[in-house]
């Protein structure tokens, strides 16, 4: 294992960046080239089967089996002209990533001759096993059938030699068994929710679209270095690693020069990008050594999820193509930046409106607050299913830890913008408004636009930051499938607009005129939802003894925060808005439970072996070393001479022994701590036992496996340290 180290480092020494190609100079050329698009659909489909598509897509009519064989023919037709042999139906189990089972385009023919189809038939439906996939006990092991169904919003596309066809999972009894069944349930019902509520400011609006851009953070390492460290292969993070004495203290690494052979890997990835309509903008880098960021232009939700799934799969391709390995755990290096990924969610109308903008006048500007006001409301009730939604192994080693937004949930709106809404709460009586008091207030509204154009400093501790036309939900992790928070905001969200406009149709009824009515409920909801509202450091320990007396929670207990997709303000929401059925969300509450504890389940695992097999046995052959030293000195020295010699290195095997000592016990006691909770039947204690009594044995083993690497000659030690993996290009 030592000498894999040096190996690693030697093989670094010889690389250099491949040479990387566009397929043309003008990006149009081939932009979107790989994607079945509308285009494409013009030049391939028949008008009736192209029409057909185009109302599914924006009406969301069922399309014919008649019409699927023709769409079908044309997608094939198309995929042929580029090289394509197999086909398959590309969907989201509820892992890390996707799913897809390759199937050629061969049938056998009436003379038992092979023969090329792909049928309406094959199109729609596949039938992968349902059981196989994380599923939370709905399918059994005995119960293999399960259904991807193509899902016509997203467009297909051709990744190599394959076309592949965005699906959804479900069940043979039809519940979900994915991320895009729920995000597509959530995106339709905040569609409904949002175009009510613009509906009693403008009647013409008649569809409100979640738009998502997202923002992602990885890490990269040499891919020799990352086949010398068995934890970063098995786990995704290092298990141990004693700092580097520099990593990110003077932050020249951020948006600096990029590397060349970082800069051919992201020229490749942007290439592949772009020829499958993924909108990749933005790269540089991150503020860590090694970390890096790429970002598009925002899109449609839907579009914009699967195009992430896409570049998570096409980094990690295309990253050993240029031997490197990419990190998308939230936190592959202790006491070092960690990834995360932004999601920034705007609501845009059919007639160009962006809710999140302020209007050209006060009416707009009325629609704005509105909407503003009940994303406050929506995270103040909603905190607690927000942050299950991102929380995991990974990324709770992330939040909080001064570099991203801690577990509290906040909302950050700038000093400004706060102090309209407490303007309007000062101006709104309890009795009748006279028609002066609306005409004062809705100029004082008018003045919006201006005040934004001189916003305040953003917020970079805040969880749910406002960023001038968009909300910015930092907490999620970099690994995360940014569908699972879209489902949570966007419903919790359709919730609380139902709500309002509940209320408003109700002060309407008794009375009430409509602009009184919505200032009435815009005041007590800017009240309501005070509590939420936070300008300050997120990160300072007076936040979060104010955000206690504010009743914000603050759970850094993944378990304990998970358990939160089940309590009844989430119900209300998930459930209440028909994005899942009991059955589908105590099976959601039960796949997260149980990746958990796998995952702390296998970092136990990998850190035991590692210890035992490889720190140990070279902590004491370098102590058998040191006292060899100290036999040869107390052969040359006189006694006295000796004793003065020798108490360095005394002291030293002292230490060496204890930490091995102590090594071997708490590896012991982790591995029957594990025993104790793997033969718990209720998956929930299990999780709160890895959470309790196994995963704190992870820091304490790797505290005395650091100490030995400062300690041990570096010539032995047997993994790459922190400095080469964090600063060898």
């Amino acid at each position: 294992m030592s000498k894999m180290r040096f190996f690693a480092l030697q093989e670094l020494s010889n690389r250099k960046p491949l040479e990387v190609t566009a397929p043309s100079n003008k990006l149009s050329d081939y932009y979107g080239s790989h994607v079945f698009d509308r285009k494409k659909m013009q030049e391939y489909l028949p008008k009736e089967a192209y029409k057909a598509v185009i109302d599914a897509i924006e009406k969301g009519t069922p399309i014919s089996r008649e019409v699927a064989d023709l769409v079908a023919n044309g997608m094939n037709s198309w995929a042929k002209s580029l090289n394509v042999t197999h086909y398959t139906h590309w969907f989201q189990p509820l892992t890390d990533g996707t799913a897809e089972k390759h199937d050629g385009f061969i049938e056998f023919g009436e003379d038992g001759g092979v023969i090329e189809r792909f049928s309406g038939k094959l199109l729609i439906q596949q039938e992968p096993d349902a059981s196989s996939f994380p599923n939370g006990g709905i399918r059994n092991t005995f119960e293999a059938r399960g259904y991807t169904a193509w899902d016509v919003s997203s467009p297909a596309f051709v990744v190599d030699t394959t076309l592949c066809i965005p699906t959804i999972f479900i069940s043979y009894t039809g519940e979900a068994l994915d991320y895009k069944t729920p995000l597509l349930k959530a995106l339709a019902a905040v569609d409904k929710a949002a175009t009510e509520v613009c509906q009693l400011f403008d009647k013409n609006i008649t569809r409100v679209y979640t738009n998502l851009g997202w923002e992602q953070e990885y890490f990269l390492v040499d891919s020799s270095l990352y086949n010398a460290r068995p934890d970063l292969c098995l786990t995704g993070r290092t298990l141990m690693g004693h700092s580097s004495a520099k990593d990110q203290q003077l932050e020249d690494h951020y948006f600096g020069s990029i590397p060349p052979r970082v800069t051919a890997f992201m020229k490749e990835l942007e290439i592949e990008c772009h020829k499958l309509g993924i909108p990749a903008k933005t790269r540089h880098n991150e503020v860590a050594p090694n970390q890096f960021e790429l970002a598009p232009i925002f899109e449609n939700c839907n579009l914009a999820n699967d195009h992430n799934q896409l570049v998570m799969d096409l980094m990690k391709r295309i990253a050993r193509k240029h031997h490197f390995n990419v990190l998308l755990h939230e936190k592959p290096y202790n006491g070092v930046n960690g990834s995360g990924k932004h999601n920034n969610w705007s609501l845009c109308t059919d007639t160009g409106i962006n809710l999140f903008a302020p209007g050209k006048n006060p009416k707009g500007n009325m629609l704005f607050l509105t909407f503003l006001v009940n994303v406050l409301m929506m995270v103040y009730k909603n905190q607690n299913l927000l942050r299950a939604s991102i929380m995991s192994a990974s990324n709770s080693h992330r939040l909080g830890a001064n570099e991203a937004p801690p577990a509290i949930l906040s909302c950050f709106l700038g000093s400004q913008l706060s102090a309209t809404l407490d303007e309007i709460v000062r101006q709104v009586g309890n009795d009748k408004m006279t028609p002066e008091e609306k005409t004062t207030l809705k100029l004082g509204i008018g003045r919006i636009p201006e005040i934004l154009l001189d916003t305040t400093d953003r917020n970079r501790t805040s969880p749910f930051a406002f960023t001038g036309n968009r909300f910015e939900f930092r907490a999620a992790g970099s690994s995360s499938n940014c569908a699972a928070a879209m489902i949570a905001i966007n419903a919790a969200m359709a919730n609380q607009l139902n709500e309002f406009r509940a209320s408003v149709e109700k002060l309407m009824e008794e009375g009430v005129g409509k602009d009184e009515a919505i200032f009435r409920l815009l005041k007590e909801t800017i009240i309501a939802s005070e509590p939420i509202r936070f300008e300050g450091d997120g990160y300072s320990e007076e936040w979060k003894q104010e955000a206690a007396r504010r009743g914000l929670t603050n759970i850094c207990h993944v378990p304990e925060a998970l358990m939160h997709y089940v309590d009844n303000q989430s119900k209300s929401v998930l459930i209440g808005e028909r994005i899942f059925n009991e059955t589908e969300l105590n099976s959601r509450l039960e796949v997260e439970l149980e990746k958990y504890t796998m995952k702390v389940q296998i970092e136990g695992r990998v850190l035991g072996d590692l210890a035992i097999n490889h720190i140990v046995p070279t902590a004491v052959a370098y102590q058998n070393r040191l006292l060899e030293n100290l036999r040869g000195l107390k052969e040359i020295f006189p006694a006295e001479e000796y004793e003065v010699l020798s108490a360095d290195r005394k002291e030293l095997i002292r230490e060496i022994s204890h930490r091995v000592t102590s090594i071997k016990v708490l590896v012991r006691e982790m591995t029957e701590a594990r025993k104790v909770a793997n033969h718990m039947d209720n998956y929930k204690d299990r999780a709160f036992a890895y959470e309790e009594k196994v995963r704190p044995y992870l820091d304490q083993i790797r505290d005395h496996i650091d100490h030995l690497e400062m300690e041990v000659d570096d010539e032995i030690w047997p993994l790459p340290k922190y400095r080469e993996l964090l600063f060898t290009k």
